[in-house]
């Protein structure tokens, strides 16, 4: 797709046919917006839109007549303006390849490599890859990474994306062990034979080449614009803005005179291309002066060209400023943020003005009174986002000197994700040493994250200019330091000690590095023990192995089943084709709806004032609670939550009532014009419920044996607690739905992304006052769901249908991201206790364990997940006397609802972080303790549920097996013995995760099968498709039942008029019970067809099924599943809530910054048992993405919330989900061979969410190894998630030790701690 626009005339190319124009182009648009509702381009996807998550994606092209290329690169098209694309051409993922067509080899080889799940991150990661290609066909695997660095997934776990876009790498990436007996791709995948050879994910060989000659070519039409147009200025009046873009540079100085509070958009702008000052750089021998307009990217690359062609000693600087810009921001952003944007934005956390102004640069500034160089230091930024340049003037360009002899140079930041990710703290270090010398000529010091602007450390340079470099000038450097940045306990960010140390800790790194620096000039000899050097975290991806059986070789080769079937919508996804809810062509008269929502946590509700909204312009109504027609609430466990709160609101984000315009631009403005009055109510409680005994009922209790008895004969007994954060779904598509009147008798088609059809149809009857008939469910796909897509998702129907019902007329509502997530809540916050006896062996003899959810303000799901943690809280271990307590409280934050893992995730924290401190207050490595307190031979649960643990413990011994465990924990022993500031940690977990619903009547299922007279088949069912690939393991199950290839059987859509009174896809139980409905209603088919194979064997499937339909046999059936009754007694604490139990082991390992926190996992070994796998690529890709998921939440994302209750995490800047840079170096995963499983389909078992923990654990044992350092052993705190700030502190180091800390209650903290 190629566009130009000028003088707000926009004509739109496709494939080189310009059928398309745009007569007014809105400044306030667009291109992502554009693409989608103008041009019906759905394939490019809004994720956030913010540029953090890449989904829109797209690829800008332009033509430079000064030296006649063509440049590529990438970009958000959700924060490109459409006034900004003046003669460029732009791809979407629909111009590059299609299935009607053909597909491009970067759309084949993600798809076909098993890189798309629920495909909403899909064409966000083709264009990015597709966009490198174009300009470095043959890239490495660096240039992969750093491409895809700005593309967020939530379900694979980026291997299998990582390992498709391999395939166009040209070098080989392994352990780089080859040469030394050891290497991974020689070990572990030798083979004695064919016969041997184990079984791929996917076979490379097949795959389209690469072929550069037949990309789309750039329009000439654009090439003869550049060359033959003259400059003129271009206008564009929208509803609200004009955007002007000026020919000249004078032009630009007089219109920036004329309207000086004017923003001036620079990055990726018409001014880069018109005002050739701003975009030229000079170099000579002593600096370069830089325009202002230059991208980061184009920055980088010029520095990078530059270093080359100097000598080492004059490109320090540009080597601390070519490290920063590595990782500031994604690909996407560098590509359109201008070198002067990034400036003149004055971020207090900058990652380049520290560098810039420690270096002493200088910019210069432009007005309509001549030209003016400022120097960029201290005085430059004068307060948040301001700097010294008056309203007239405009930056033109830097200037960057180059270093001199005995100058060093360094960078430094800390972010709260290693890539694409906004800095806590940034440092820019410089000193200048005589020659020969350790004596200080000249220092200079600045940070970026320890206050409202980049600040200096003047007072600490003066400590060290003129004095030598050694332990005691630095000594009394980190003094003033200290003294000189200080913070106050609640300062905006919080993290204060965490900042505040981290100004020592780079400082400290930067006398490693300068001593590292006088070393080589022969300064100094022998001052740097090795063990004190730092290098670099590693970051090498390498080549991983994906185990799993071969089936048997007297299974038919049409026979999918055991085999790695690709998702069935993986090609259509990575083309953009497929069709998600948003991608649902407008109705006639459609509207959009926004809600609005509380900004109070508990008050009253004194007023609601709709009338300035309602004049503004498109809105057609608003909808309150008075407006419902039928009931008004939603029950779960008993208790009401109101759809719109009608008097009273209990959480910041509670919904209040919804504004309906012709556009959701429209719609957005009059919510913002709503005016909500409220009466502030006492006793608001965030965190102390316990204390005020808030509660939401029942409260759960089951033990096992006689605690308190136990307690008496044990030789040990320990107190601890952990408690860990909660954590936000982030599926990548937001609440999505459309509902549309349809018919005349009060008849609704709601389509919507749900895990659960019946749920929105029986509650939109319910709100409407109709009947359950009236209303049709449709569910094509969901992109990601993870729990997040049922309760909330249900209401947010209800009141879009209200709207609907109000209107006569089809509603959409699509939440964006910070919408999403302050209303819809996600997994809960946990505060975990316990008391545990054990003996010197290490035997646990008893334990007593107390579970506090946050529940938020409404029950949700809570008490049925606190029930989840009380059965799963004794995981693998036999324990003869447990007692465990579960209590749901009842907070002011927004309601916490199901989430993968359902609980269990939080309860193998405490339990495991029980058995970890029992092993460190005994000495005892965790790993023996873990081993010696598990179940053996045939065992019963807490909850006298018997079962067999054998597959357990095999997991547990192959996974040692598989990991090397033994030898790697004796190398990360001899690491740390000559390592002191970095360390490396090793941790094994074992899991038991119980499969099925303990809600007996959830566990059925139903299916519809249809055979046509053509002989291809439609297979219905109830689950739901959100990237696990079920619809994919249904059509295997069909084809296997019906003895056909399973490319004739087609899955359209999952709803409520096809197969009604399903139960939720979800808890892990939607291939086993829909798996055998469908396996049902094939069967029945396939017996119907017996005399007709039998009357005529050598006949076709289709002349079978063409004889059957003449002799009247019915060709359609139902199928239906009647699951096992399970059931717990809480009264009695026993029961059987689980089918069966999945089994899994994992080893991590991780190597730990202890001077900043920062960790990467060196490798990861799964071993998990999941019987004879339907699908083993579909299993594998669930199992890596819950690992990822779970690293995510145990040592990635934090949940912020002010104090007066608002979440400051709102999206993708502040709320870091992992990231390509936080997968495992190395990712092994492995299925346990020869597992059989009676009780489900085909032997197979369902995956188990939660073998993930274990690099949590790795931590703490990184950082027990540097607590070790100061003298510091036994049990310690550490919190979940782990983060960089939490892992550093918990080192100790000497730095954390000079922080000051405040008395808590002495200040207001600036985030809750939940």
């Amino acid at each position: 797709m190629k566009n130009i626009i000028d003088k707000g005339l926009i004509c739109f190319y496709k494939r080189g046919t310009n059928d398309v124009t745009e007569d007014h182009a809105d400044p306030e648009t667009m291109l992502l917006s554009f693409l989608r509702e103008k041009l019906r381009l759905t394939g490019t996807k809004y994720g956030c839109g913010g540029g953090g998550c890449g989904a829109c994606t797209v690829m800008v092209s332009r033509y430079q007549p000064a030296n006649k290329t063509i440049i590529h690169y990438s970009a958000n098209a959700c924060l490109l303006p459409l006034c900004q694309l003046h003669g460029a051409a732009v791809t979407t993922v629909e111009g590059i390849g299609s299935t009607k067509t053909r597909i491009h080899p970067v759309q084949e080889r993600i798809a076909k490599a098993h890189g798309s799940q629920c495909g909403f991150c899909t064409p966000g990661m083709v264009m990015s890859m597709y966009t490198l290609l174009r300009n470095k066909p043959q890239p490495n695997m660096e240039d992969v990474t750093q491409a895809l660095a700005g593309n967020l997934c939530r379900c694979t776990g980026y291997r299998p994306i990582v390992d498709g876009c391999r395939t166009f790498c040209q070098e080989t990436n392994c352990c780089r062990a080859s040469g030394a007996g050891n290497c991974c791709l020689n070990r572990e995948e030798r083979t004695d034979g064919p016969e041997d050879e184990k079984p791929k994910l996917f076979d490379k060989e097949g795959f389209l080449p690469l072929d550069p000659t037949q990309e789309l070519i750039f329009p000439p039409e654009l090439i003869l614009m550049a060359e033959t147009a003259g400059p003129r200025t271009l206008t564009f009046q929208g509803e609200r803005m004009t955007w002007v873009s000026p020919a000249s540079l004078q032009e630009l100085v007089q219109m920036k005179s004329s309207n000086p509070k004017a923003p001036l958009v620079l990055g990726n702008t018409n001014i880069v291309q018109r005002c050739p000052a701003s975009t030229d750089y000079i170099s000579d021998q002593n600096r370069v002066w830089v325009g202002a307009g230059f991208s980061l990217s184009e920055v980088r690359s010029l520095l990078e060209k530059l270093v080359p062609q100097f000598p080492e000693e004059k490109t320090e600087l540009f080597k601390a400023l070519i490290q920063q810009l590595r990782n500031l921001g994604s690909e996407q952003i560098r590509n359109v943020a201008s070198l002067g944007g990034n400036v003149m934005s004055a971020y207090p956390n900058s990652d380049l003005n520290p560098v810039l102004a420690a270096a002493n640069c200088k910019v210069t500034l432009n007005s309509p009174g001549g030209r003016r160089e400022v120097p960029l230091n201290q005085d430059f930024f004068v307060s948040f986002g301001k700097t010294v340049l008056k309203p007239e003037e405009i930056l033109l360009s830097v200037f960057i000197p180059f270093s001199r002899k005995g100058e060093i140079v360094r960078a430094f930041r800390q972010a709260p994700r290693k890539e694409s990710s906004f800095a806590t703290v940034t440092a820019g270090m410089r000193v200048v040493f005589s020659e020969g010398s350790r004596v200080v000529q000249d220092a200079s010091i600045y940070y970026g994250g320890m206050g409202p602007t980049t600040v200096g450390a003047p007072k600490t340079c003066a400590a060290i200019i003129t004095r030598p470099w050694d332990d005691e000038t630095l000594s009394q450097a980190y003094d003033v330091l200290l003294d000189e940045l200080a913070l106050p306990p609640s300062a905006p960010g919080g993290q204060v000690e965490f900042r505040r140390s981290l100004t020592l800790s780079f400082l400290f790194k930067f006398n490693l590095e300068v001593l590292q620096k006088l070393r080589e000039m022969n300064v100094i000899t022998n001052e740097l023990p090795e063990k004190m050097q730092i290098q670099p975290l590693p970051k090498e991806i390498q080549h991983s192995l994906q185990e799993f059986q071969h089936v048997s070789k007297d299974q038919s080769s049409q026979d999918p089943v055991g085999r790695p079937i690709m998702h069935r919508s993986a090609i259509s996804q990575a083309t953009g084709e497929a069709v998600y809810c948003d991608d649902i062509p407008k109705t006639d008269r459609e509207l959009f709806l926004v809600l609005v929502t509380s900004s109070r946590a508990n008050a009253k509700i004194t007023g609601l004032d709709v009338s300035e909204a309602l004049q503004l312009p498109g809105v057609v109504d608003v909808i309150t609670a008075g407006d419902i027609p039928g009931k008004t609430v939603r029950t779960f466990s008993g208790y009401d939550e109101e759809l719109l709160a009608d008097s009273q609101v209990s959480c910041v984000g509670q919904m209040v009532c919804a504004v309906v315009a012709d556009s959701r631009v429209h719609a957005r403005r009059a919510a913002s014009a709503v005016k909500i009055g409220y009466e502030d109510l006492p006793d608001s409680l965030f965190t102390e419920a316990t204390e005020k005994s808030s509660y939401f009922e029942p409260r759960r209790t089951i033990e096992r044996g006689n605690v308190a008895e136990a307690f008496k004969s044990v030789d040990q007994v320990y107190e601890g607690e952990i408690r860990l954060g909660g954590q936000e779904h982030f599926y990548m598509e937001t609440q999505s739905m459309l509902v549309v009147p349809v018919g005349e008798e009060a008849e609704f088609n709601v389509y919507i992304s749900t895990q659960w059809p019946t749920s929105v149809q029986d509650a939109v009857a319910e709100t409407l006052g109709i009947p359950s008939n009236r209303v049709t469910c449709h569910v094509k796909r969901i992109g990601g769901a993870f729990g997040g897509k049922v309760t909330k998702t249900t209401i947010l129907a209800c009141i879009t249908s209200v709207a609907a019902w109000k209107t006569n007329r089809a509603v959409r509502c699509v939440l964006e991201r910070g919408e999403d997530m302050l209303i819809t809540g996600g997994r809960h916050p946990v505060l975990g206790k316990y008391k545990v006896g054990f003996m010197n062996d290490g035997k646990i003899v008893a334990a007593d364990i107390q579970y506090y959810l946050n529940s938020g303000n409404t029950v949700d799901d809570s008490v049925v997940v606190a029930e989840k943690i009380l059965l799963h809280m004794d995981n693998v271990y036999n324990i003869p006397n447990l007692r465990g307590y579960a209590a749901a409280c009842r907070t002011h934050l927004p309601s916490n609802t199901a989430f993968r893992g359902f609980g269990v995730p939080q309860c193998l924290m405490v339990v495991e972080n029980m058995v970890n401190d029992v092993a460190m207050a005994l000495g005892r490595p965790a790993d023996q303790v873990r081993e010696l307190n598990m179940y053996k031979g045939p065992s019963v649960t807490h909850y006298k549920l018997e079962f067999s643990p054998e597959n357990m413990l095999r997991c547990w011994e192959e996974c040692k097996l598989k990991s090397d465990y033994g030898a790697r924990c004796r190398a990360v022993d001899l690491f740390n013995q000559q390592s002191r500031w970095k360390k490396r940690g090793i941790s094994i977990i074992p899991i038991k995760y119980g499969i099925a619903f303990s809600e007996s009547f959830l566990n059925q299922g139903a299916a519809l099968v249809h055979i046509y007279r053509d002989g291809s088949v439609l297979v219905s069912h109830g689950g739901t498709e959100m990237g696990q690939g079920l619809h994919t393991k249904m059509q295997q199950v069909a084809s296997r039942e019906l003895h056909i290839p399973h490319s004739k059987i087609h899955i359209s859509e999952t709803s409520t008029n096809t197969v009604p009174n399903a139960s939720m896809s979800a808890a892990s139980f939607g291939t086993d019970a829909n798996g055998m409905a469908v396996k049902n209603a094939c069967e029945t088919l396939y017996q119907r067809l017996e005399p007709l194979r039998q009357k005529n064997p050598g006949g076709t499937w289709e002349s079978w099924v063409k004889a059957a339909y003449f002799e009247k046999i019915s060709l359609s059936a139902t199928g239906f599943y009647r699951g096992p009754d399970l059931y717990m007694d809480w009264d009695k604490m026993k029961g059987q809530p689980y089918a069966y139990f999945t089994f899994g082991a994992c080893c991590s390992e991780v190597e730990l910054d202890c001077l900043t926190g920062d960790y990467r996992t060196v490798r990861t070994d799964i071993v998990v048992d999941i019987g004879k796998s339907v699908n083993p690529s579909a299993d594998i890709g669930q199992i890596e993405g819950a690992f990822m998921q779970g690293l995510g939440l145990y040592t990635l994302e934090e949940l912020k919330f002010s104090p007066s209750g608002l979440l400051y995490t709102r999206g993708p800047s502040q709320y870091k989900i992992p990231a390509i840079c936080d997968m495992p170096l190395r990712f092994n995963v492995h299925l346990l061979s020869d597992s059989n499983n009676p009780h489900a389909i085909y032997s197979s078992k369902v995956r188990g969410h939660d073998v993930q923990i274990s690099v949590f654990f790795a931590i703490k044992d990184a950082v027990a190894a540097a607590r070790s350092e100061s003298g510091l052993v036994g049990p310690f705190p550490l919190r979940s998630p782990a983060t960089a700030e939490k892992a550093f502190l918990a080192c100790a180091s000497p730095f954390t030790h000079k922080i000051p800390t405040s008395k808590p209650g002495s200040f207001k903290p600036w985030a809750l701690n939940i």
